[in-house]
């Protein structure tokens, strides 16, 4: 089931979140997210833009959401999303269901392009990415250190 997310949802997504944080360098985040800054995150993100997660029998099996892209009033049509499944909970559709409904969210609220930025190599959020439509844009080369080595992004875009 697809809902929107609450703030009691924090400390499940931080046990989806945090794998990546500790053993990925698909979060630039490099030390765990506690439950606290989660609910606040959450908060912050859902005052404006949809926060959703995945749910089956009580379990959260990922999570997706919007945010701003950029600061400037200019910027206000655009946002950056992103997307994490539970490791077992990958190659299912779940992704492509979830991030199918935020994208119909972000449409519903007259918005006109969607930003994902993608850590590199990860060819399973490239693949995602590219299913629904999004067109790489950018490549920067070695703009995060994590894990002893630096670490290249993407960015793929969306017209709604």
């Amino acid at each position: 089931m697809i809902r929107f997310a609450i703030p009691d949802d924090a400390t499940r997504i931080c046990a989806i979140y945090n794998h990546f944080v500790q053993h990925t360098a698909i979060t630039f985040e490099e030390q765990p997210v506690p439950p606290e800054t989660m609910r606040r995150r959450i908060l912050e993100i859902t005052a404006a833009l949809p926060w959703l997660v995945w749910e089956k029998e009580g379990e959260l099996q990922g999570f997706c959401h919007a945010s701003k892209w950029k600061a400037r009033s200019a910027y206000r049509y655009s946002v950056e999303s992103t997307i994490y499944l539970h490791p077992e909970s990958t190659r299912r559709g779940i992704g492509t269901q979830l991030y199918g409904a935020l994208l119909d969210d972000l449409r519903g609220k007259g918005l006109h392009v969607v930003m994902g930025g993608i850590a590199l190599p990860n060819q399973g959020s490239v693949a995602l990415h590219e299913k629904l439509g999004f067109r790489n844009v950018a490549h920067f080369k070695q703009v995060g250190w994590k894990f002893n080595g630096w670490i290249d992004v993407g960015y793929w875009q969306l017209f709604l």
